[in-house]
């Protein structure tokens, strides 16, 4: 089941991603963007989501529908959970609400260090659309074209 995060998992939520994301953080050299941002912020603009089974939350993913593709900004599966498709699951429920808003892409990036993604997205279905350095990142960006 995946459903909208409460206010009152705000914590839940930035523990997860910096759980996820704190292997990055030694390859790159600091933290990844995702687990300084604003947590809070995001779960107060209904952003984030969470995968759930029988109860127990296992993952998030924090998007938001723009003029003509949803960004995701951040995939995030507690490191107990990994491996199980709860990753690919939360990829499809943006797919999903995508097409429900009548939406015709998915877009998102990762850092160029995140080696992993760059295989997983485009077993999704994504393709690469470029890549830049922002905020001191190198990033490569992604693009899921929806029929």
């Amino acid at each position: 089941m995946i459903r909208p995060a409460r206010a009152d998992e705000v914590g839940w939520v930035a523990e997860t991603v910096i759980a996820a994301f704190r292997p990055y953080a030694v390859r790159i050299g600091r933290e990844p963007a995702p687990m300084t941002a604003d947590h809070a912020a995001l779960v107060a603009a209904d952003e984030v989501h969470i995968a759930e089974e029988a109860g127990e939350r296992l993952g998030l993913i924090v998007m938001r529908g723009e003029a003509d593709h949803l960004f995701i900004d951040i995939i995030a599966v507690r490191p107990e959970a990994q491996h199980r498709g709860i990753g690919r699951g939360l990829m499809a429920f943006a797919e999903t609400e995508a097409q429900r808003f009548g939406l015709g892409a998915l877009r998102l990036y990762t850092n160029a260090l995140m080696t992993e993604n760059l295989r997983f997205y485009p077993r999704l279905g994504f393709h690469r659309t470029g890549a830049r350095s922002e905020h001191g990142f190198e990033r490569i960006f992604f693009e899921k074209r929806l029929g």
